[in-house]
Formats: structure tokens, C-alpha cells, sequence
């Protein structure tokens, strides 16, 4: 047979009252020692009767857990401090943003700007700065030059090389195609030409700034 579900409620009758009030505080406390034991939980149980009578349960000192909870209910009505690490990462954030801060001023100082407020001392520092900086780019981009120039002559002396060795592969190739040709008169006249040609673009102008000249014709040669 199924047992009744009692509805709560209060209870009019004062011995019904204290008996149900007997039975459930020693099976509350029951409870709460069964979950200090289990759980390794601090319990304490504070109960008044309806006659002003105290029943009290704790796992360990009462004082104690008290003592416990007012520091904590004192704790919730204060507003959380931040931790230490976020007082760490506030303490850097203000000390690099004074740093960029004075960096920029310094900046903009050697731009020419925000120089209202400075002492003369502190301008004749900031002269001796802006001058060593300019001394050290003037040195930096000399000796830059000086590899570009010593590349431009080397380029320049292997074009002239190079030249002289295609001249020297016309002529030989002119020789033997003029002499199997039979035409050595004007193989004679084609050396000529591409030895003048040759001259005229290593010597450039004369003295009196005159091209050297051009090449003997094969009518110069046969007046000859």
C-alpha cells in the first residue's frame, strides 16, 4: 500500500507539531553529517524551535565556520579587486605607453617640432645629435658608391675585351672568306676598315677633336 504524501503545511496540533519537529531536525542533521563526511565539506547547522530553544551541528568548530562566513559575506559587499596578474599587465601597459609617450616627443624633436620649452643646453644636445646622425648616412652612402662605381669600370673594361675578341673573329673570318674567294686586294681593304672602325671607338676624337676617320676606300687603295 502506497504511503500517504503528507502536504506541507503547518501543523495545528502543538504535540503533533513538536513530535514531526524532533524527528526532522535529528534526521537534518543526519544529513548534514552525512555530507561533511562524504564530501569533505565544512557543515554547521544553526536550528531554533518555535519555543526559542537552540539545536546546533557542525563538523568541525562552530567558531571557525562562523568566523568563515563572516569574512566572506564581508568580502561580497566589497568590490573584487583585480588580480595580480592583471595589476602586473596594467603596470607594464602604463609604463610602455610612457615610454612611446617620451619617444615620439624625442621624435618629433629631431623633425624640428615641439622645440618651444627647450633650453639652450638641450639644443645645442639635440644639434650634436641631428649632426652625428647626418655624419653617419654621409659615411654609410659613400661607401655604397664606392662598390657601384668599382662595378661600372669592370662592366666597362670586359664590354672593351669583348670587343677586341669580336674584331679578331671578323677578321679572320673576312681572311678566309676573301681567300678562298681570291680577292686579296680587298680583304686588305676590309682589315683595314675594321681595324680604323675599331680605333675610332677606342681612341674616340683626335687632338684637334676630329673623328679619326673612316676607313680606306678600294679606290684610295688602288691610287696607292
Amino acid at each position: 500500500m502506497a504511503r500517504e504524501k503528507i502536504k506541507i503545511r503547518k501543523i495545528d496540533n502543538v504535540t503533533a507539531r513538536q513530535v514531526t519537529f524532533s524527528k526532522r531536525r535529528r534526521g537534518l542533521f543526519k544529513k548534514a553529517e552525512e555530507l561533511a563526511v562524504l564530501c569533505d565539506a565544512e557543515v554547521a547547522l544553526l536550528v531554533f524551535s518555535a519555543t526559542g530553544k537552540l539545536f546546533e551541528y557542525s563538523s568541525s568548530s562552530m567558531k571557525g565556520i562562523l568566523a568563515r562566513y563572516s569574512l566572506h559575506a564581508n568580502n561580497l559587499n566589497k568590490p573584487q579587486q583585480p588580480s595580480l596578474e592583471l595589476q602586473l599587465e596594467n603596470s607594464n601597459y602604463i609604463r610602455l605607453s610612457k615610454e612611446v609617450s617620451e619617444k615620439t616627443h624625442q621624435l618629433r624633436q629631431l623633425r624640428g617640432e615641439d622645440l618651444n620649452g627647450m633650453s639652450i643646453e638641450e639644443l645645442h644636445q639635440l644639434e650634436r645629435k641631428l649632426d652625428s646622425g647626418l655624419q653617419r648616412v654621409i659615411e654609410t652612402k659613400a661607401s655604397l658608391a664606392i662598390p657601384s662605381k668599382s662595378c661600372v669600370r669592370l662592366q666597362g673594361a670586359q664590354l672593351l675585351e669583348e670587343n677586341r675578341e669580336l674584331k679578331q673573329k671578323v677578321i679572320i673570318y673576312l681572311l678566309i672568306f676573301t681567300e678562298c674567294m681570291g680577292l686579296k686586294k680587298m680583304a686588305i681593304i676590309i682589315v683595314l676598315n675594321v681595324i680604323n672602325f675599331g680605333a675610332g671607338d677606342d681612341d674616340g676624337k683626335d687632338e684637334r677633336g676630329e673623328g679619326t676617320g673612316g676607313g680606306c676606300s678600294a679606290g684610295e687603295l688602288s691610287g696607292h
